[in-house]
């Protein structure tokens, strides 16, 4: 069982820089496959990026490739998510979510980001990053 707590959100500026963390309990943390996924009022989960167990892969929306940076501390049982150069199309709740398998691992190598969203087992609740114009 893993429980994930999301924090860093608040309102940025358009331009503007935010950290999001999301910490993890449970000693198996370090064999997940962990994601961000984002929900805008009125529209449906999308995926953001996501990182390898082991941080060697890593994977990124192509709207927020160039601009946010996901990594992990395996040690702290944490990953972050780094968000730089913010749009006001930024604006949504992030979720932090950890899954872990084979299957995961091929679907995001594949990019095919809607069916690795079934994958990830644990989600977080969520923190709300809000960017003004």
């Amino acid at each position: 069982q893993v429980q994930l707590v999301e924090s860093g959100g608040g309102l940025v500026q358009a331009g503007g820089s935010l950290r999001l963390s999301c910490a993890a309990s449970g000693r198996t943390f370090s064999s997940y496959a962990m994601g961000w996924f984002r929900q805008a009022p009125g529209k449906e989960r999308e995926f953001v990026a996501a990182i390898s167990w082991s941080g060697d892969n890593t994977y990124y929306a192509d709207s927020v490739k160039g601009r946010f940076t996901i990594s992990r501390d395996n040690a702290k049982n944490t990953v972050y998510l780094q968000l730089d150069n913010l749009k006001p199309e930024d604006t949504a709740v992030y979720y932090c979510a950890g899954g872990r398998g084979e299957e995961l691992n091929v679907l995001l190598h594949l990019r095919l980001w809607m069916l690795a969203d079934a994958q990830f087992d644990y989600w977080g609740q969520g923190t709300l990053v809000t960017v003004s114009a």
